[in-house]
């Protein structure tokens, strides 16, 4: 059979969160086939098909916009949010 899935993730460790990253990896059979990463601000791919499908993606520009509003509309929103309920109680 096959596999897949998307993994996004936010990775941070300043508590002002100037340093976010937002990472988006699409994964076929257990490995990353393409990624976008907002730190590169494009997508990358690691395999054949992959290298296929960024180029076109990162020509496509509402969805490379898309991508890079991630880090505001989905990381930082939901740290601010995890920072008040955890990390400011303590």
């Amino acid at each position: 059979g096959y596999f897949y899935s998307r993994w996004t993730k936010c990775i941070h460790s300043s508590r002002d969160l100037s340093d976010i990253v937002f990472i988006d990896n699409y994964i076929f059979n257990k490995d990353v086939y393409i990624q976008f990463n907002s730190t590169v601000g494009k997508y990358v791919g690691y395999t054949e098909h992959g290298v296929y499908n960024a180029e076109l993606w990162n020509n496509n520009t509402g969805q490379l916009q898309s991508e890079r509003a991630q880090v505001e509309r989905y990381c930082k929103y939901n740290a601010e949010l995890y920072q008040a309920a955890i990390a400011d109680k303590s």
